[in-house]
């Protein structure tokens, strides 16, 4: 079902005044039939009885709202700017997601967006129930639903948290498509970081395809976050789009291992770390040497035989990739 946006009923104020005068009117009227025509009593002591009703069509819109109007059932179209409007009284606004609060920001629940609330309290917990007021915000507004627990693709538990920015674009799918836009948007964000997170290893890892095009590539949560975001967004975007909702953006908030392994990964992190140090280490102490050797030599310093070269970089390479300073023994003797 596609939104139907009224145009023409922007006219509040000039209703207020006719309905007004209306009502008026009707008390000289009954004054005039009661001593001339019952007719004109009745009509008058009628209208002053149910006159009140056309006053239940009025409307009022902030910026960024929007009210879906059935009649009897009946869609019949979407207010969505902002002003004062007069609609068939008998008009109910409907959203079914009026009283639905998840982890976001920007729901319309001030007390000038709300109608009549009656609050209730149940085994210590407060509720509300809403009476009126079934307006519908358009305004960008973020989702973050709780940390989930999920297995990469190497079957290591992760904790990831993502904030959805989205909002709504087409007030008439948002209603009548799905039975809860706003629980279904949350139910998909779920599922769609699933689906995407067990695609990625946490660190990079070799023979791991994330791409789907059959080649191993680099990717990975903690260093293609932008990429796991954008792949994320697309996935809730195709997911909510017949719900008339769009999503501007999704990011990652928070991304860890899972409690139970976080341990174990520091410790092969922090392994990992201190390999790759050592490597550097030896790489550098070695060209070292060598230099060292090619310098002794060219300046004609001293001759070593194969056996003293042995020894002397054996000596040097102590020195250089100890984890502790060198303590130097001097020899006064000879070194044959």
């Amino acid at each position: 079902m596609k939104e139907k946006i009224l145009h023409s009923n922007r006219n509040g104020f000039a209703m207020l005044a006719v309905w007004i005068l209306l009502y008026l009117a009707a008390i000289p009227v009954a004054i005039i039939g009661a001593n001339t025509t019952p007719l004109l009593l009745i009509l008058g002591v009628l209208w002053l009885c149910i006159g009140w009703i056309p006053f239940l069509g009025f409307k009022v819109l902030g910026p960024q709202e929007a009210l879906v109007l059935t009649l009897f059932g009946n869609y019949v179209g979407t207010l969505k700017d902002a002003g004062f409007y007069w609609v068939n009284p008998f008009c109910v606004g409907v959203n079914p997601a009026a009283n639905t609060h998840l982890g976001q920001s920007g729901d319309v629940d001030g007390s000038k967006n709300r109608g009549l609330t009656i609050s209730t309290t149940l085994g210590g917990q407060s509720t509300q129930t809403e009476l009126s007021g079934k307006k519908i915000s358009l305004k960008i507004m973020t989702l973050s639903n709780a940390k989930q627990k999920v297995n990469d693709v190497l079957g290591n538990p992760v904790e990831i948290g993502v904030a959805v920015m989205w909002r709504v674009v087409d007030t008439a799918e948002a209603v009548f498509t799905v039975d809860n836009y706003k629980e279904y948007l949350s139910l998909q964000s779920d599922a769609a970081v699933r689906n995407i997170v067990k695609l990625y290893p946490y660190d990079m890892a070799s023979n791991v395809d994330t791409t789907g095009d059959g080649q191993a590539d680099d990717g990975s949560l903690r260093g293609s976050t932008e990429t796991v975001a954008n792949r994320i967004k697309e996935e809730i975007q195709n997911k909510v789009k017949e719900a008339g909702i769009e999503i501007i953006d999704a990011r990652i908030t928070y991304l860890a291992y899972a409690p139970e392994i976080a341990a174990s990964m520091l410790q092969r992190q922090q392994a990992s770390a201190l390999i790759d140090a050592r490597k550097m280490i030896v790489d550098g102490a070695v060209g070292m040497v060598e230099l060292a050797l090619e310098k002794l030599k060219d300046d004609g310093v001293v001759d070593l035989d194969e056996e003293r070269k042995a020894a002397m970089v054996s000596n040097l390479l102590v020195v250089l990739c100890g984890n502790h300073d060198a303590q130097p023994i001097v020899n006064s003797g000879s070194l044959y």
